[in-house]
């Protein structure tokens, strides 16, 4: 994705914060907790929180965490949810923290959207030699039929690049590649998957795929007849025809280790 393209996309959800904070998916608290590694520390800094999907799950295993997100709407939205959560504007790269002041650094659906080679060693500033560096994914599995066909009827604005296992595996390969901003500061990477699920309609499993990025820049005309085609799909299916189930899901998660100590 060339620049102006991903600072579009990246710039997007705000305009849809409330039904983000509706619909998007929490993690699987197994991948948090890997995440957080094998001796995890009582710091963790959620950057780019959005509206706190990963925060919320953060509070709830009981770690001190602060929320950083550039996009005052759905900071807002984080702010509502979880009052007592200490919430910052800032950016990947441009994080309002002092030096090793936290033990873990984790974003949900987020690192794609951030500029590594800034990103990185502002990261690795403000992490304490050891800290973890962590990236989670919401993913659909469309190694379950009925998913990989709402994938292809949708296309790649409504389930994109990193949005199935394949995809996502393929995305994250090269995170630790010279001109990253992470070759020189971070560990090897590790990545493991976690089976997850969302409980869904096919009204609100629509609305969650139109809080995407592609959905979320689409032109009206093309957003509406995308939208109508996943929701007649859905209608066809009798996985998903009549009231709720289960969306199919994985917790991808890719892991570093901030150089100074052992990984």
């Amino acid at each position: 994705m060339e620049e102006g393209e991903r600072l579009l996309h990246s710039s997007s959800f705000g305009t849809a914060a409330a039904a983000y904070a509706a619909h998007r998916p929490d993690y699987a608290q197994a991948a948090v907790r890997w995440a957080l590694g094998p001796a995890p520390g009582a710091r963790v800094l959620d950057l780019g929180s959005g509206t706190g999907k990963l925060t919320a799950t953060l509070v709830a295993l009981g770690v001190d965490v602060v929320a950083v997100e550039p996009d005052p709407a759905m900071l807002a939205e984080l702010r509502r949810a979880l009052p007592t959560v200490r919430a910052l504007p800032g950016s990947a790269e441009s994080i309002p923290l002092p030096d090793a002041s936290v033990d873990a650094v984790l974003a949900g659906n987020a690192m794609h959207w951030f500029d590594m080679a800034v990103a990185g060693p502002e990261i690795a500033r403000v992490l304490a030699p050891g800290g973890v560096l962590a990236g989670l994914w919401n993913l659909m599995d469309d190694r379950v039929e009925w998913v990989a066909g709402l994938a292809r009827t949708g296309g790649s604005a409504a389930v994109g690049p990193r949005d199935t296992p394949a995809a996502w595996r393929a995305a994250t390969a090269g995170m630790h590649l010279p001109g990253t901003g992470v070759a020189a500061l971070f560990g090897l990477p590790k990545q493991a998957e976690f089976p997850h699920g969302q409980r869904r309609t096919a009204d609100s499993l629509v609305a969650t795929l139109a809080t995407r990025a592609g959905m979320l820049v689409m032109p009206e005309p093309e957003r509406e007849a995308t939208l109508a085609r996943m929701r007649a799909f859905l209608a066809s299916r009798p996985e998903t025809a009549d009231g709720e189930f289960t969306l199919p899901m994985l917790t991808a998660a890719l892991r570093l280790r901030r150089l100074g100590e052992p990984a």
